[in-house]
């Protein structure tokens, strides 16, 4: 994989749990040339949990990607007027971002950032992380999954017993689906089986 002159915002939003799964693959495209653009929302910039502090996970971008994480609507909107990034992944994508980029809400860094891309008519590849994805999100997805310039990391149910409506992309798959969209292509199969519990 070849990321040499290719210029990435990656954007993570606070699906917590899964922070852990998304940053080897900020490492990957750093590995395979790519300059990363860490953007921050208000969340992950501000809140503490249990999965790490917020200065935390700071430090851990910018350890990967040499450059100080962008965390506030002023610092994220020159991305468009500049046309800076060749693509912006939102990995993890929680499913209040996602609600909020299906209808146009600009509330936060990530969302301009997300705005800012599409104005220029550059993708945005979703890596989906939400309990709602086959409940009240599902229609939010679906107009996105219609909209011009966005991509999908490819999905599936990740506990389909427990939590049936909870949909959760493969993070392994980020810097092939980013290479894809930089392309105007979808990665395929976008829809996946992540994990099945066989029953008798």
């Amino acid at each position: 994989m070849n990321f040499s002159n290719k210029t990435i915002g990656f954007a993570m939003t606070g699906s917590h749990c899964t922070h852990d799964e998304v940053l080897p693959q900020m490492e990957r495209m750093v590995k395979y040339g790519a300059r990363v653009i860490p953007i921050l929302s208000q969340t992950v910039a501000m809140v503490d949990s249990r999965f790490g502090t917020a200065e935390y996970w700071k430090k851990k971008v910018y350890e990967i990607s040499g450059e100080k994480p962008l965390t506030t609507i002023p610092e994220v909107e020159p991305l468009g007027p500049s046309g800076l990034l060749d693509c912006l992944v939102i990995a993890p994508c929680t499913g209040n971002t996602l609600a909020r980029l299906a209808n146009a809400l600009t509330d936060g860094p990530v969302l301009m950032a997300a705005k800012a891309q599409m104005r220029n008519h550059r993708p945005v590849v979703l890596a989906i992380s939400t309990n709602d994805a086959l409940g009240l999100n599902a229609a939010n997805i679906a107009k996105l999954l219609a909209a011009k310039d966005i991509y999908f990391v490819p999905f599936g149910q990740d506990n389909p017993q427990q939590k049936p409506k909870s949909m959760v992309a493969q993070m392994e798959l980020i810097p092939e689906t980013c290479l894809s969209a930089i392309n105007g292509q979808q990665i395929q199969p976008l829809v996946v089986e992540k994990y099945r519990t066989l029953t008798s």
